[in-house]
């Protein structure tokens, strides 16, 4: 059974900075593609950042660019979503997702098959 969870969430200040990361058992992450997404009230599910399955390709949403950074450790089976600058409009679950592909990287929901159960990301103002 694949098992993606999701730690580091948490409430914070706007302008402060938190580190999420996805453990991952029951399957070996890489050589897949991985993404974030968050969800926040009422709102869709939307990508907030992708990266290849060898980490060298990476993609991240216009409104985080530049304030997030997605990397993975493939040797410990994790990816990681380090968030600088945060701001009130960032509050939202966030989602650890392992698609279905290697390669380089996607956006869309559909194209990941394993999801972890989200994290809280709460940014006060």
């Amino acid at each position: 059974q694949v098992r993606l969870v999701e730690s580091g969430g948490g409430l914070v200040q706007a302008g402060g900075s938190l580190r999420l990361s996805c453990a991952a058992s029951g399957r070996t992450l890489s050589g897949y593609a991985m993404g974030w997404f968050r969800q926040a009230p009422g709102k869709e599910r939307e990508i907030v950042a992708a990266i290849g399955g060898n980490g060298s390709n990476k993609y991240y949403a216009d409104s985080v660019k530049g304030r997030f950074i997605i990397s993975r450790d493939n040797a410990k089976n994790t990816v990681s979503l380090k968030m600088n600058s945060l701001k009130p409009e960032d509050t939202a679950v966030y989602y650890c997702a392992s698609s279905y592909y290697s390669g380089s990287f996607y956006f869309n929901s559909f194209e990941y098959r394993y999801w972890g159960q989200g994290t809280q990301v709460t940014v006060s103002s």
